[in-house]
């Protein structure tokens, strides 16, 4: 079983930039996705990558701002976050979509195995 566990949130001015980690443990070959969930409201997936991480797909709303990428030998799947906004304040977790596969790239929730604990960002106007 992939365990999954985030890290790099924090608090940030807004127009700043934060790049949040998901420890991948074992790597292994898995589609891995972020999402956000700000309180009260529901859990909404911002970017997907393959396991070659030759093919990323983001939600509509979200590309330009975020980039996901990973890294294999740190076994780290990375969301680059730009020119923040209050409303990017949410809770962000990072989820691993396993074999059988999916659909990964529809960036829902439930095409989704197993999930970090998450990570607070806090963006202050």
């Amino acid at each position: 079983q992939v365990h999954l566990v985030e890290s790099g949130g924090g608090s940030v001015q807004s127009g700043g930039s934060l790049r949040l980690s998901c420890s991948v443990s074992p790597w292994r070959v898995i589609n891995v996705g972020w999402f956000r969930q700000p309180a009260g409201k529901e859990r909404e997936g911002i970017a997907g990558i393959t396991s070659g991480g030759g093919t990323t797909f983001y939600a509509d709303s979200m590309e330009g701002r975020f980039t996901i990428s990973r890294d294999e030998a740190k076994a780290t799947v990375y969301l680059e976050m730009n020119k923040v906004r209050p409303e990017d304040t949410a809770m962000y977790y990072c989820a691993a979509d396993v074999p059988p596969f999916g659909d990964w790239y529809r960036l829902v929730a439930r095409e989704y195995d197993v999930w970090g604990q998450g990570t607070q960002v806090t963006v202050s106007s």
